[in-house]
């Protein structure tokens, strides 16, 4: 005779307990409807910790220590696109990142499972990080570009982008990411653990909203590569100097790669970028301006980036000469200062760059004119990399209590244009 598997029925009655939501209904769908049941079953469902038992719930003699009654069960999670808040107090792996990150103890683990929700995998503001990642983009382009503008202030506004860029872009956030060792979901759903980044690589969700204009000729900039000056994405594009894209032109781009592995990279990019931003707004909206800061400091500024590799020049000596017109210095002349090999296969030429008796850069080449162009950009590298010190101070500075008097900033004239 076959042995009955009493759990199993045990589990049978709890998918099909009274009130409960049905498997085939999304929550997207049922969030609306306040009045409805299910939609007052979720919102208790957000209780940090479930209702403790009375002595009501014991008078029919059942443990209900392992077989709660179904009125206190928390409601059906595998309905729901993403896991319920209640969850987070539960999860090993965000008790772990929360430890492993040292965030702050006033920062909840339901606001930190909260960040780890994107946008394309559960679509109602209040329970993905869309919010969180805008502050948290607002504060790290802030503090960003204001380190940037104080500790190098001779980089030109291009160069300025690109370091902004490598320092807060998508691809370095989510290598921040990365390094904090975040996983991501097989696929969202309720089910999923909160521990787990979850996003959808079938729909891409909603943007997050940058600063910056639309431009009406933004579909021709990006399909026929029109050309947009310093000047132009100063006062039009983002915080990293690029065209904000209307939808029309989105779509044109995505239709390019909608098939292919560059866009499956491009979601699970963006989705590990908005949860890096989304961990700094929770600790600014839990902790406050300096925590975040700190933190910043710590996981994004720190971060190695070779400036001098993001220079490139096209006529150097030119440049220089107008550098030097500019700042009342003496012509730059060219000298060879050594050389080895002249006949050989293999000549080696070291070329210096002098104004007056002042050596202004020093660079080896096969030839002496590449020795001449690299001396040029080297002495023009020197110019623009100029900073007063590691430790800069910086305007967010003074909104500690016990900050000293402010020094004025080194401003510069500002880059060399050639004509």
């Amino acid at each position: 005779m076959k042995r009955l598997r009493v759990d199993r029925w045990t589990g049978q009655l709890l998918l099909a307990r009274p009130g409960a939501c049905p498997a085939s209904t999304p929550r997207t769908a049922l969030r609306p409807a306040a009045a409805s049941r299910c939609a007052a079953v979720r919102t208790r469902s957000t209780r940090a910790m479930p209702e403790i038992p009375t002595d009501e719930d014991y008078a029919d003699g059942t443990d209900h220590t392992r077989f709660p009654p179904l009125e206190k069960l928390p409601p059906r999670a595998t309905s729901l696109p993403s896991p319920p808040p209640e969850r987070a107090l539960q999860s090993a792996k965000l008790a772990a990142l929360h430890a492993r990150l040292s965030l702050p103890e006033k920062l909840p683990l339901q606001t930190l499972a909260r960040a780890l929700v994107d946008n394309s995998a559960d679509e109602n503001p209040l329970f993905n990080n869309t919010n969180l990642a805008f502050v948290g983009q607002s504060l790290i382009h802030y503090h960003v570009a204001e380190w940037l503008m104080c500790r190098y202030p001779r980089l030109p506004m291009e160069i300025l982008y690109a370091a902004m860029k490598g320092y807060a872009g998508p691809a370095a956030l989510h290598h921040v990411a990365r390094s904090w060792g975040l996983e991501h979901a097989a696929a969202p759903g309720g089910e999923v653990d909160p521990g787990l980044l979850q996003f959808s690589l079938h729909k891409p969700g909603n943007a997050i909203v940058t600063l910056g204009y639309k431009r009406a000729e933004a579909e021709g900039l990006q399909k026929y590569k029109w050309r947009h000056g310093i000047s132009s994405r100063v006062v039009f594009d983002d915080d990293f100097g690029q065209v904000v894209e209307t939808d029309k032109a989105t779509q044109l781009r995505r239709a390019d790669t909608e098939y292919g592995n560059e866009y499956t990279r491009s979601l699970a990019e963006k989705a590990y970028a908005n949860c890096a931003r989304a961990v700094v707004g929770a600790i600014y909206a839990h902790a406050g301006r300096e925590p975040a800061k700190a933190f910043i400091r710590s996981h994004i500024l720190s971060r190695t980036l070779d400036l001098s590799a993001l220079f490139s020049f096209k006529k150097p000596t030119r440049e220089l000469a107008l550098l030097c017109a500019r700042e009342d210095f003496e012509f730059p002349i060219a000298r060879l200062l050594s050389e080895t090999g002249r006949l050989s296969r293999t000549p080696v030429f070291v070329v210096g760059i002098f104004s007056g008796k002042d050596k202004l850069g020093e660079a080896a080449g096969p030839s002496l004119e590449v020795a001449r162009n690299k001396a040029a950009m080297n002495a023009l590298k020197s110019w623009y990399l100029y900073s007063p010190g590691e430790h800069v101070r910086v305007p967010s500075d003074m909104l500690a209590e016990d900050a000293q008097p402010w020094t004025p900033a080194y401003i510069d004239m500002g880059e060399i244009i050639g004509r």
